[in-house]
């Protein structure tokens, strides 16, 4: 195995003409595409789940989330996750690209919505019983849109995903101790900050260079970094090289060596300090240990 699988929208049973849109229950998604999920995955479109029955575990980017009743999941483009499901799993999901919504929302963004702002923002939140009923009938009623072939049936399903998400941001706002409002004129920097990272994290790991990049002092970019992560960008920059190097070990058969030049080492021997002091163990300790557990 070379790279991690990555899934499309298009590799889904669609009726959208332009394949930009998915809908489904957890039950007929797993009989359809079981193949495909049950080893570690990616994507390369937005994606929500929402389970009303069943139980079990879903990793995503190395962190381990329950799955039982009244949890839904949030993804975006990129990231690594598994599951582990009882047989009696149940539930609705959704996918859709990037484009699907905001080339009819002009002037908004799926960004917009915190759940999809950031590495670090909620993947995971469990819905009280109300709230899981009110979320249900939307996703019910969308699904139910999506089979149809009605007049501005593209228009009627942006407005069932808009309410879905905005009803989900108001339940998060309850349950958070966060203003997201005092933070929104800062995320929007952090965004381009995270998106600076992901693209140059294998070349880039000064944070005065991402500083530069951004056109802000180090000082405020930390700052800001701060704010919404509780963390230094350092911490940041180095957090996201870590992530791809497990990845890497896990997902891949590249040798220590390949994955360390990858990530923009020309000394092993510095990768190799910088895994163990962030992970606690070596990097190839990592990889016989987990996949050990999988």
């Amino acid at each position: 195995m070379s790279e991690i699988k990555l899934l499309k929208i298009n590799d889904f049973k669609n009726k959208e003409p332009e394949n930009s849109f998915y809908a489904n229950t957890i039950t007929y998604h797993l009989l359809l595409h079981h193949s495909r999920i049950e080893k570690p995955h990616k994507h390369n479109f937005y994606a929500v789940f929402l389970f009303t029955k069943g139980t079990g575990m879903h990793e995503i980017d190395f962190n381990k989330y329950e799955v039982k009743p009244g949890s839904v999941f949030f993804l975006y483009p990129g990231q690594t996750h598994s599951w582990e499901l009882s047989d009696d799993i149940d539930g609705y999901i959704f996918f859709h690209t990037e484009d699907f919504y905001e080339m009819t929302y002009v002037n908004n963004s799926i960004k917009d919505f915190p759940f999809f702002e950031s590495n670090y923002s909620d993947k995971c939140i469990y819905l009280t019983e109300d709230k899981c009923r009110l979320i249900e009938d939307l996703f019910k009623t969308l699904l139910l849109e999506s089979a149809n072939e009605e007049w501005k049936k593209k228009q009627m399903i942006l407005s069932y995903l808009t309410q879905i998400y905005i009803n989900l941001n108001r339940f998060l706002e309850t349950q958070s101790a966060v203003n997201f409002s005092d933070l929104r004129h800062y995320q929007s920097v952090f965004s381009k900050f995270e998106k600076l990272v992901d693209e140059h994290f294998s070349k880039i790991k000064s944070a005065t260079e991402y500083a530069d990049l951004l056109n802000i002092t180090q000082k405020h970019l930390n700052r800001i970094v701060k704010s919404i992560t509780q963390k230094t960008t350092t911490e940041i920059i180095t957090g996201r090289i870590i992530l791809e190097a497990k990845r890497q070990l896990l997902y891949t058969d590249k040798t220590l060596n390949e994955i360390a030049f990858d990530l923009g080492f020309s000394d092993y021997t510095y990768f190799s300090r910088l895994f163990k002091k962030q992970v606690e163990i070596t990097a190839s300790d990592f990889r016989k240990l987990y996949k050990n557990e999988r």
